[in-house]
């Protein structure tokens, strides 16, 4: 599934992929996207994230994108979700860093309307029991 949100002349995706029941997440959008974090997260844990270091050495700061995201659908969430996240509009001006938190935000509502609507009928995993071991 792909949802989109444009404001300021600059336009953010949320690519989602499930995976059984686990979601992986691709945030991108500007002039020039790339993963900047990664952030983890599932209904019962705290987000965790990973900044990569940009261009000239500071760390990404993309996760306040996914954060927001995660914030919105972390109660809605079937499995783990990880999201990576890059955003970078060219000379960005303070007007486009004010809405960027409107817009994962509102990428967050998309992905949660749709996290509601859709059944997760993935198996469940079996695991041998205590008493039993692989043959």
């Amino acid at each position: 599934m792909k949802f989109s949100v444009t404001q300021e002349n600059y336009t953010m995706d949320a690519q989602v992929e499930v995976v059984g029941k686990d979601l992986f997440i691709e945030v991108t959008g500007g002039d020039t996207p790339h993963i900047g974090t990664v952030t983890t997260l599932t209904k019962e844990t705290e987000m965790q994230t990973i900044r990569y270091p940009s261009h000239d050495g500071r760390l990404h700061k993309d996760d306040v994108l996914a954060r927001r995201i995660g914030q919105v659908i972390q109660n809605e969430l079937p499995g783990s979700c990880t999201i990576t996240a890059g955003v970078h509009v060219n000379h960005i001006s303070k007007k486009q860093i004010m809405v960027s938190g409107q817009m994962s935000q509102n990428l967050g509502e998309q992905i949660k309307t749709w996290l509601q609507k859709t059944d997760f009928d993935a198996p469940e995993p079996i695991y041998y029991s205590d008493n039993e071991n692989p043959q």
